[in-house]
């Protein structure tokens, strides 16, 4: 509708090709420089999107961007406005500079960019411009602006190294390291913008409308990844910890907020999220932050996890509920899971078969046998540990782990489920009764919905049936 999808401007419910692209040089290189590249196709390195813009950084360190992009009024001097751009248009207030990483939110862009011609390790400067009625530009004021602008904290000559950027809906993110300090495992993260839902993490719901760093995160940590939902932020560090604050949808942290009065249960400050395996993941590569849900890509890329508002299936879990602590994104599909174990016990069998003689097939077999029962065990068992870990965490808003298993069961391996219900009440505090009441509550409440709309169905089709029976008589 406003031209964010870098084609005619109609909708599009599949992916359709930025030709554009194809026919376009970079705006970074000098003419005849520029035939000779153009004879290959471009090349796109990075793609942002934001509320109501795109964005894209070409192979030469060209910006480009489309949608609802800030540009001169005419006719009037000095004014602008957005407008709706259709085609991607280069950024030309970088030409001579190579753009490295850009982030963008509902109508505010900021990007690093190198000081000089060439990208040199920490020669990194921000840069801001667009909308800025929150502040999120960082720049002092709330005038928006419609040429980039140098957020003077991340100036050349600040001690600042600056290496990454996340924005939210009115609120930015960035991420920083001294120049000088010989320690490269320390950072900090920088946030400015609007702070209703504490998406700052300052302690308090005021914004702010320069950069200021977030005082209770960790100092002597190296963060490797941060990003930005509608109103909350995270960020995840080299050791595997992960910090969230701002609106508590986005967070998982449910648990720890009675929601009474005026309480939004908003996260003001940062807290860090603890998975089924304690406080840390590891291998961790990135964070991303959806509107009001969060992703974890850990272990090198081979796990996912997911905390936050589960509608739609955007947790990815199997489920739509929310997840008040990470759970494990089903990924790859269960299904390739059990193709590859397949494809494993195949190989190993027929290994065992060459190496053994023929004496011994009858129990190679049975080993073969017993070996694909005890990997479909496993495959179940995983399963169901998923399904526990995801109702445990829906009921107490924790992952499910060993300890929260009755000592009844074992022990005895006998469960009294009534007994242990009535243990578990009474060792509740305050915090879980209420939880566990909002939980029944929904859940009664989507029962009651649904043996209504039944009942309807009922009495329109004893309806449909009775004129039916009057019309043939």
């Amino acid at each position: 509708m406003d031209g964010q999808l870098g084609n005619s401007g109609e909708n599009s419910v599949v992916p359709s090709l930025i030709d554009q692209f194809l026919e376009l040089g970079s705006p970074h290189l000098p003419t005849d420089e520029l035939e000779t590249k153009n004879k290959a196709p471009h090349k796109v390195c990075v793609v942002k999107a934001g509320g109501m813009i795109s964005l894209a950084i070409d192979n030469h360190g060209a910006l480009w961007m489309w949608g609802n992009c800030p540009q001169q009024s005419s006719g009037s001097e000095g004014g602008w406005s957005f407008v709706s751009t259709f085609t991607p248009i280069p950024v030309q207030d970088f030409y001579g500079h190579i753009v490295v990483k850009v982030a963008c939110g509902n109508e505010h862009v900021v990007a690093l960019v190198s000081a000089g011609k060439t990208h040199q390790g920490d020669d990194l400067v921000c840069y801001s411009w667009g909308n800025n009625t929150r502040g999120q530009l960082g720049l002092g004021d709330r005038e928006g602006r419609l040429h980039p602008q140098i957020i003077e904290t991340f100036n050349k000559d600040s001690p600042w190294a600056v290496y990454g950027v996340a924005c939210g809906a009115f609120h930015t993110a960035l991420l920083a390291h001294r120049k000088s300090s010989n320690n490269t495992l320390e950072s900090i993260c920088w946030t400015f913008g609007l702070g209703d839902n504490g998406q700052l993490g300052h302690g308090t719901t005021e914004s702010a409308q320069v950069p200021q760093p977030v005082k209770e995160l960790p100092q002597s940590v190296y963060l490797v990844s941060v990003d930005c939902g509608l109103f909350h932020t995270s960020v995840v560090s080299s050791a595997g910890e992960v910090w969230s604050w701002g609106m508590e949808k986005g967070l998982g942290l449910c648990p720890n907020a009675s929601f009474t009065g005026t309480d939004a249960g908003d996260a003001l400050s940062p807290l860090l999220i603890s998975g089924s395996h304690g406080p840390k993941f590891q291998g961790p590569i990135q964070v991303a932050c959806g509107a009001a849900h969060t992703i974890l890509v850990a272990h090198d890329g081979y796990n996912l996890w997911s905390w936050g508002r589960g509608r739609s299936g955007v947790l990815g879990n199997g489920g739509t509920i929310d997840c008040f602590a990470p759970s494990v994104v089903l990924w790859p599909p269960l299904k390739e899971d059990f193709k590859q174990e397949e494809l494993k016990s195949a190989t190993k069998a027929e290994n065992i078969e060459k190496k053994c003689s023929e004496g011994d097939t009858e129990t190679n077999e049975r080993l073969a046998s017993a070996m694909e029962e005890m990997k479909l065990l496993q495959s179940k068992l995983s399963i169901v540990e998923r399904y526990a870990s995801i109702l445990h965490g829906s009921i107490f808003g924790k992952p499910f782990e060993e300890q929260d298993i009755p000592i009844s069961l074992r022990n005895s391996g006998t469960f009294d489920i009534a007994r242990e219900w009535e243990n578990m009440l009474e060792s509740a505090d305050r915090s879980k009764l209420l939880r566990l009441e909002s939980f029944y509550r929904s859940m009664f409440s989507g029962v009651k919905d649904k043996l209504m709309e039944k009942r309807i169905q009922e009495i329109i089709k004893e309806c449909l049936r009775s004129d039916s029976t009057t019309t043939g008589n």
